[in-house]
């Protein structure tokens, strides 16, 4: 696949200037296209507002605005895109305008280059159509605000090739997207069941049902959202929720028709009064209507193929900021209930019909399966794909469970010569589930942790000692079991993005999946002490200095580096090699004298005093016991058996996690700093 080096943006407004600002923090060269100056250079202050607003909030630096201004080209020059590798086309919502500005772009533009458009309310087909180059139209519709917002659906039409999806695919990841594959259908997919959402708030509003206050909180409550429609709708425009429902009646019928109040509160050009206090007694009933419409349209465009059920939840959890996802909301209410509420739409509007889905789960009496790993198959290679963006693809056991259905497949497929594992969106794998530790703990239930763990050490075995090539694809951070899941592969190939770090001493536990086992063998008990002491990261360049990165590649050549790999001798990952003179200094600090400093909160001797202060306070953060532990199981390990390795770790999991540290450490996790008492 060749290289994204060039992006052009046509529009300048919100959503234009957005997306070119999301594309140029990445790190990619933008060129930003409308029609007059003066757009031209609102768009620019837009952009130059907010990265100073992220300056103020310490999210970047003076420096880095600098760099990422410098990526971006402001012009009213069309032939400035000429050689873009993708365009995205962000102007308003008239299909004539959209019509010829890619007509117009398709004779400027060279043959490899990528139209799409951002278009929320008609047909990607329509416009690629107007093109001599449909296999290379697609759909990319970001959400607001662009450069915040980590959602994109990614919409093929019929024609679009295989080619341009995947690059589509590659352009969502190196802007840092979550990217769901949706059918070229009326709303695709979070549009389909947000509209409605929307519209519904008002027509129960117009039944009088109950007032805005009410209906408010009853949104927020059922799920679990800071604002409710009325406010959205202040915020994001009622002209907006309008133009939307309308497009959507006139393609799918009544059901989806705006309210009338909807549209005579636009004509005000007035927002909605969100003043006064909720009715208690309504709550619920609403809450319930809500749920019908919701969870009934979700179903009904996974009955039509326009989204899997997995990235509809992910569409609301990541797009619209929902707690859970429709069909995982379907799960909490059971599905009697949530047969019930929809039958109740079906009902009120009969032009909407029961969703077979719906159907089928009733007769089947039982909660929605969900798939968080994927398995795809091209060229000999079995591609095994963490697919849980919304979390990190943080492990838990249905992760498990299915890595290890999908490795047992792919393991077994005579085609297939290597097996590869990734995860979707910004993160390779983010560690385990931290919720599962914590229920755990203070439910007594610690034996269910250790089984947990053996059994993904007896994955990560079968990983490492499988007949095929094992390979990680580390495109995106990994922390904690993550990161031991790609050393326990036999090679692992970074691009720049990809990064590794073991943070448990910091959150009151130890790397509990062999990543620090694995990490002795490769480089030495004392730097693998190093890193799991500081829990400080090693990004991808530097893992490659220390050989534990075998091929450093740039996003776009990953399937070619594989293909290389497979043609090559299979790599000795554990041969012996010599620690780069600038890491010598932390292992240095690591030695047996120095650990017992450490453990006795002292700074390190015999290493530079910045180094030897900047660790003994690093260590001080963490958990005393949890680095004792460690220290001791790194030491026990040495002369041992990678399998013997193992249980030496799993023997001291049920104590790590008896302490009050271990729950302190878990619980605070993105709250406060943990306050450790050694016990």
């Amino acid at each position: 696949m060749s290289l994204i080096k060039k992006i052009g943006v046509i529009g300048a407004g919100n959503m234009g200037s957005g997306i070119a600002q999301k594309i140029a923090q990445e790190g990619i060269p933008v060129v930003m296209v409308d029609l007059k100056e003066e757009f031209v250079q609102r768009g620019m202050n837009t952009i130059k507002k907010l990265l100073g607003e992220g300056v103020e909030r310490k999210i970047f630096t003076a420096a880095q605005v600098e760099a990422i201004l410098n990526r971006i080209t402001a012009t009213t020059d069309f032939n400035a895109v000429a050689d873009a590798d993708i365009i995205i086309e962000a102007v308003f919502e008239d299909k004539a305008v959209k019509s010829e500005l890619f007509q117009k772009l398709d004779k400027i533009c060279s043959e490899k280059t990528i139209l799409a458009t951002n278009t929320s309310s008609f047909f990607v087909r329509e416009f690629a159509e107007k093109t001599s180059r449909p296999d290379r139209f697609v759909g990319l519709h970001y959400f607001y605000h662009p450069a915040k917002n980590r959602l994109l659906e990614v919409i093929p039409h019929e024609g679009t090739s295989r080619k341009t999806i995947e690059k589509a695919i590659l352009a969502a990841k190196l802007q840092g997207k979550t990217a769901i594959l949706v059918k070229d259908a009326p709303g695709f997919a979070v549009n389909r069941f947000f509209v409605p959402f929307l519209n519904e708030a008002a027509r129960m509003l117009e039944e009088g049902i109950a007032d805005i206050p009410t209906i408010e909180e009853a949104v927020k409550r059922a799920f679990r959202i800071g604002m409710g429609p009325f406010e959205l709708m202040n915020v994001t425009g009622i002209p907006i929720a309008v133009h939307a429902a309308t497009t959507l009646g006139k393609e799918l019928g009544p059901f989806y028709a705006p309210a009338e109040i909807l549209k005579k509160q636009m004509e005000k050009r007035a927002n909605w009064n969100l003043e006064g206090k909720a009715d208690e007694s309504r709550i619920e009933r609403l809450m319930d209507r809500f749920y019908g419409v919701c969870l009934g349209v979700s179903a009904a465009l996974v009955d039509e193929g326009v989204a899997s059920i997995e990235d509809t939840d992910r569409g609301a959890k990541v797009g619209l900021r929902w707690a859970q996802g429709p069909f995982e909301i379907a799960n909490r209410i059971g599905i009697d209930k949530t047969y019930a509420v929809v039958s109740a739409i079906c009902k009120k509007y009969p032009d909407f019909k029961m969703p077979k889905l719906l159907e089928k789960q009733k007769q089947l009496g039982k909660p929605f399966d969900f798939r968080l790993v994927d398995l795809g198959i091209r060229s000999g290679v079995a591609f095994i794909t963490i697919n849980r963006p919304e979390a990190m693809n943080a492990l838990n056991e249905t992760v498990f469970i299915q890595l290890e259905e999908y490795f047992t497949k792919a393991e077994k497929d005579p085609e297939v010569k290597a097996i590869v594992f990734r995860g979707a969106g910004k993160a390779f794998v983010a560690g385990a589930d931290i919720r599962y530790f914590v229920q755990k703990i203070k439910t007594n239930k610690i034996a269910d942790i250790v089984a947990f763990t053996r059994k993904g050490h007896e994955l990560f075995l079968r990983i490492e000692n499988c007949k095929k090539l094992t390979i990680a694809l580390l495109e995106g951070l990994s922390l904690g079991g993550g990161s031991e899941l790609a050393l326990s592969c036999q090679a692992i190939v970074a691009t720049p993005a990809g990064s590794m770090a073991f943070p448990e001493t910091g959150i009151g536990i130890f790397p509990g999946l062999g990543g620090m086992l694995r990490f002795s063998r490769h480089l030495g008990p004392e730097l693998s002490k190093y890193f799991t002491f500081t829990g400080q990261t090693l990004y991808a360049k530097e893992a490659q200095e220390l050989g534990l990165v075998t091929r450093l590649i740039e996003p776009a050549e990953a399937e070619s580096a594989i293909q290389s790999l497979i043609a090559s001798e299979k790599p000795d990952k554990y041969s012996p090699r010599d620690i780069p003179e600038r890491f010598r200094k932390f292992a240095a600090a690591c030695s047996p004298e120095n650990v017992k400093r450490l453990l006795a909160k002292q700074p390190p001797l015999g290493v530079a005093e910045d180094l030897a202060a900047k660790m003994a306070k690093s260590v001080g953060f963490k958990a005393p016991l949890a680095i004792k532990m460690a220290n001791e199981i790194i030491d026990a390990q040495v002369g041992k058996s990678i399998p013997e390795a193992v249980e030496i770790e799993l023997s001291r999991l049920h104590e790590i996690f008896s302490t009050e540290d271990a729950l302190e450490g878990l619980s605070s996790l993105g709250r406060k700093r943990p306050e450790y008492k050694g016990k």
